[in-house]
């Protein structure tokens, strides 16, 4: 199993906007396409305005093909423009995480 964790940093303030947005346009469409939503989350403490997401997936080449799914989907070309022109997004980082033979995430 491969765990991909997405951190976008956000604009100060537009943190609320971000997520009305996120639930309205693009929620749905990605948990069609991406499957596996393990969790997503908003930053407390230390690196603040941020939102993490991790999305699961069987194989390397699952998560390929569940992205580029999700990329000719129209819903997600509309959620694409609207995130553009809110410009709340800074920052994005991506990293793809193997779990350990001892972690409760296999």
């Amino acid at each position: 199993m491969y765990y991909e964790l997405r951190t976008y940093t956000l604009e100060p303030l537009k943190m609320a906007d971000w997520l009305a947005l996120y639930q309205s346009h693009a929620l749905e469409v990605q948990s069609e396409h991406l499957g596996n939503l393990v969790g997503f989350f908003t930053s407390e403490f230390g690196d603040v305005n941020q939102v993490v997401h991790i999305w699961g997936y069987s194989s390397l080449d699952e998560r390929m093909a569940r992205r580029a799914a999700m990329a000719a989907d129209p819903r997600w070309a509309e959620f694409s423009r609207r995130n553009r022109e809110l410009g709340a997004v800074v920052r994005l980082h991506s990293r793809l995480m193997r779990p350990t033979g001892f972690s409760p995430l296999q």
